[in-house]
């Protein structure tokens, strides 16, 4: 179990010893599996590892959705040592039988604090079901809370464990500022950054996918050239928006936090947090895409007074004060609010973005069904309606796990109030439409 600032190489930590085992004693069957939270990430492990292997008699194979299975049951088929995969597809071809795992000797979870959040947890434990039981567990991160490490320590057997720098810290080499503005000039204050500071490569991170589109849009419509990834756009789509923005053809990407774990983007040298993450140590790696390997970045937040209670949450994880610098021309009003975007309107109802599964954000709480029954009573398993509270009610898996129900899904939002067998709570009802006398009432015939 091994943490280690972002930047620093924690790919290749594994990568090595694990070319070096293999290749030691050959052998024809699917041997190693590494998992990834999302698609980006796991097409850039199975790179590392085809560059490292160059000299090797070893194969290696990238499994993800939102591309077609076909040339990856042909890789399959033709034989691969080494399969870098997301969960979601990898139970897919579990599930069409185009895979075997009965032989993995070693299993490694990068990124693992995201791995073991609750969005993955489900999937995690059945592909743990389908390795030997004797075999080798890794887990690599930049951070790991004390939750994850209790989770991990489920399916871990005494590990050993290696912290290679302090805990959640940030890179070294990453200048870190906080500028203070009214959350309506937020937008025309990254755009005087990015023109005036002759800003060649910027990764704007926000909180939504349509407050990253909309980004985008306004950049582009002043004549900066920008995009938007996120897990609503095409797997191709954002596999050429990324590729373009780290050949340096395009100035600005914004990005939801697909973009943030792992991510290795040459030199970068600007990261902005347009919106803040409502989980600090998501903010670790998001200004971990620049100062990578040796190189110097800078990290930029634009810091409404709305974002206050999150922008203090990240001190205490940093233990120490980011510098507040005021630019002039965009000083806060006096108030300290300014007018509020349409997207903090809908944070204050207590909207958070929630982590996603394989690199496609879950909707926000806002965009969910009504729930029926208790829970939209005020029963035990309400959400919170405090946007930080609904945020810890989302993220926090030492929260959650004793809410489980056999067969539901807890990271699918449709079946966030269904029981066993999928029937949503205080919906139960006769053919003839009126509520049934053994299911549970409905609102409605309250």
């Amino acid at each position: 179990m091994a943490a280690a600032q972002t930047g620093t190489g924690k790919t290749a930590g594994f990568a090595l010893p694990m070319l070096q085992k293999l290749a030691h004693r050959r052998g024809t069957t699917l041997r190693s599996l590494i998992l990834t939270p999302t698609r980006e990430l796991a097409a850039q492990v199975e790179e590392a590892m085809r560059t490292y292997g160059k000299y090797l008699p070893l194969r290696s194979a990238a499994i993800f959705g939102g591309v077609s299975m076909v040339p990856q049951v042909k890789a399959l088929r033709s034989g691969v040592d080494i399969v870098v995969a997301t969960p979601g597809r990898l139970l897919d071809h579990v599930q069409q039988r185009t895979i075997d795992l009965s032989r993995i000797e070693i299993l490694v979870l990068d990124e693992a604090d995201r791995m073991l959040d609750l969005g993955f947890i489900r999937d995690i434990r059945r592909i743990l079901g389908l390795l030997p039981a004797k075999r080798q567990n890794l887990l690599f991160s930049a951070t790991f809370s004390e939750e994850i490490r209790a989770l991990a320590g489920s399916f871990l057997h005494e590990p050993a464990v290696i912290d290679a720098s302090t805990r959640n810290a940030p890179p070294e080499l990453v200048a870190q500022v906080v500028h203070p503005v009214d959350a309506a000039r937020k937008r025309e204050l990254l755009a005087h950054l990015i023109t005036a500071g002759n800003w060649k490569q910027v990764l704007v991170f926000t909180r939504t996918k349509h407050g990253a589109n909309r980004l985008a849009q306004q950049l582009a419509r002043e004549g900066i050239e920008a995009d938007a990834i996120h897990g609503n756009k095409s797997q191709s789509r954002r596999t050429r928006s990324l590729a373009d923005f780290k050949r340096g053809e395009m100035r600005v990407l914004v990005a939801t936090d697909i973009a943030a774990r792992g991510l290795d983007i040459e030199e970068l040298p600007h990261v902005v947090n347009f919106d803040l993450p409502h989980v600090p140590e998501d903010y670790v790696h998001r200004i971990g895409r620049t100062g990578r390997a040796g190189c110097t970045g800078e990290a930029v937040s634009l810091v409404c007074a709305e974002d206050q209670s999150l922008m203090d949450g990240i001190e205490r994880l940093l233990r120490r004060r980011v510098e507040r610098r005021v630019v002039s021309g965009f000083e806060p009003s006096p108030a300290g609010a300014g007018s509020i975007q349409p997207h903090d309107r809908a944070l204050r109802r207590g909207a958070p973005a929630a982590r996603g599964r394989a690199g496609n954000e879950r909707p926000s709480l806002q965009s969910r069904p009504k729930q029926q029954g208790s829970r939209a009573r005020g029963g035990p398993n309400r959400a919170p309606r405090d946007a930080v509270a609904a945020s810890r009610w989302e993220l926090d898996p030492a929260s959650r796990m004793t809410q489980h129900l056999p067969g539901v899904r807890k990271d699918d939002p449709t079946t966030a109030s269904r029981g066993p067998g999928g029937v949503r709570a205080g919906s139960a009802r006769r053919r003839d439409g009126r509520p049934s006398s053994t299911g549970p009432r409905s609102t409605s015939s309250r």
